[in-house]
């Protein structure tokens, strides 16, 4: 391997481990929810209020943020340098802190129907909570426009591991709510601490930034080169990456007619903890690659960016298709041990296990999914993710019409699996059409190889688990040993496999436990 794609596998496995320290935290904080309020009416109005202002930032700026800024920006160091790149910057920051500061004021406001919008199976009372809740929560809005713009100033000036700090930082601030502060001000105090998590996302990186060079210039200039290309971009950037969180609230809004609300519990805890394991890995890969694949296309380089996007997808299913088997084997004890307790009954985990189980299925085409959609923004196309992302949503909503009555949450889960892959595939055929190869003959027979491989861990985790049912104490230690040595064998029998039919990232991992052992 080159000495370029040994730092860039340094730093992807650097980013991978701070991003798991934050997503372990975001597990610890999820439990703490889920054990002080189960999946009763405060629970409920709480997810769905942190829930509504999310999915506000996400269809609306995270878009520009990530998709629009970020290759212009690049554009811009690559090809203008540093003082105009970041006068541009100046000005992108002023417009997102702007426009969110409206957007919250906004939200605020409509709370009611925004509510009634999002849930509409709640009663009154639980209808009432969750506005009053989303009135304190919205000025996230706001703090994460600015939090985000300052990831992408940092990302594209090739830092990193800031960025993929902050999610720690809100996490302890919310934990430590929960240990000190929530007997005495509840669910509202849970709600401002929250709020205060999120300003100090964009606070911790102001450091980063002065360390890096970056000068603020304040600025409301709309009509300069790089904003003309914002906005151009924006509205049909910002349309492809509204499926995700358009298909959350369309679940949500399932979900509050199920099990007297319930269901929104449950679909919001199985999905988030399908997305932290899956984000560790596909987050912090596409995070790394997309200024890169910016920078090739700025450059010119379409053989180098083929490149990097063929080997990124292929990698990246590589790991992610075992932690969908995984995933999907060892849901009940994950969502026992994890969330399991006080609260979180017995079936709040037996509905939370169905999700997650159903839910998993999307993982692969939610990893291809982001990693080409950044390949379409790098080369600041926005249209063919427009029109997947607008086909995926309506999926979804068809699916959810049909299968919710009969299938409950696993209805619920299975259409948003369903959705993802179809958003991949959709992405997928256009490039394949143009003649990019990110999927050549080889590639479907290491697919094939994963797939195989795959398989043999399933069945070895499966008939652990049917030897040790019976055996092991059904308490927390029970769960624990049952789920460590679930994924111990699973990891072993996965990557031995993949080493005895000839997979690449095998050998690869193979040669790097090597060089270490010998290191050490």
């Amino acid at each position: 391997m080159s000495e370029k794609g040994n730092n860039a596998t340094k730093t992807i496995s650097i980013v991978m481990v701070i991003t798991l320290l934050g997503k372990v935290l975001g597990l610890v904080r999820d439990r703490l929810l889920a054990v002080n309020y189960g999946t009763g009416m405060q629970a409920n109005a709480f997810y769905t209020a942190s829930r509504i202002p999310r999915v506000f930032f996400d269809a609306v700026f995270a878009s520009a943020i990530a998709a629009c800024f970020i290759p212009v920006f690049s554009e811009y160091l690559t090809k203008q340098g540093r003082e105009k790149a970041f006068r541009f910057a100046g000005s992108f920051l002023t417009v997102m802190a702007a426009l969110t500061a409206v957007l919250s004021v906004a939200g605020m406001a409509f709370a009611g129907p925004l509510v009634e919008l999002f849930a509409d199976g709640y009663d009154a009372q639980t209808a009432r909570l969750a506005e009053e809740l989303t009135r304190i929560m919205f000025p996230t809005v706001l703090f994460t426009g600015v939090a985000f713009s300052f990831v992408g100033i940092l990302q594209s000036l090739d830092e990193f591991n800031i960025p993929a700090l902050i999610s720690t930082v809100s996490n302890l601030v919310i934990i430590g709510y929960y240990f000190t502060l929530n007997e005495k001000f509840g669910i509202y105090g849970l709600a401002v601490a929250f709020l205060l998590g999120w300003l100090l996302q964009a606070v911790v990186q102001l450091p980063a930034l002065r360390k890096r060079g970056f000068r603020y210039y304040p600025g409301f200039d709309w009509r300069s080169e790089g904003m003309k290309k914002v906005f151009a971009l924006m509205l049909p950037v910002m349309v492809s990456t509204w499926v995700q969180p358009i298909n959350l609230t369309i679940n949500s809004k399932f979900g509050s007619r199920l099990y007297g609300g319930a269901g929104v519990s449950a679909i919001e805890i199985s999905t988030n903890l399908y997305l932290i394991i899956a984000g560790v890995f596909v987050l912090s890969v596409t995070n790394v690659m997309f200024p890169k694949l910016s920078r090739q296309n700025a450059r010119g380089e379409g053989e180098a960016f083929r490149d990097t996007l063929c080997q990124t997808v292929h990698s990246t299913l590589f790991f992610v298709l075992p932690m969908c088997a995984g995933l999907m084997a060892l849901s009940r004890p994950l969502v026992s041990f994890i969330y399991g307790g006080g609260l979180f009954d017995t079936f709040s985990v037996d509905i939370t296990a169905q999700g997650l189980v159903w839910v998993s299925l999307g993982m692969a085409g939610y990893a291809v999914q982001n990693i080409l959609s950044r390949a379409y923004f790098a080369r600041q196309d926005g249209r063919t993710p427009l029109l997947a992302g607008a086909v995926s949503i309506g999926v979804n909503i068809v699916l959810c019409m049909v299968l919710v009555r009969p299938m409950q949450v696993a209805g619920l889960a299975i259409a948003s699996a369903v959705s993802s892959t179809v958003y991949a595939v959709l992405l997928l055929l256009p490039l394949e059409k143009k003649g990019e190869r990110v999927f050549t003959a080889a590639f479907w027979l290491d697919m094939l190889k994963m797939v195989l491989a795959v398989s043999l861990m399933a069945l070895a985790v499966r008939g652990l688990m049917g030897l040790l049912d019976g055996i092991l104490p059904g308490d927390k230690l029970g769960e624990l040993l049952l789920l460590g040595g679930g994924a111990a064998v699973g990891v072993g029998v996965y990557f031995l496999a993949a080493a005895l039919l000839g997979i690449s990232e095998a050998a690869m991992i193979k040669n790097m436990a090597k060089r270490m052992l010998k290191r050490g």
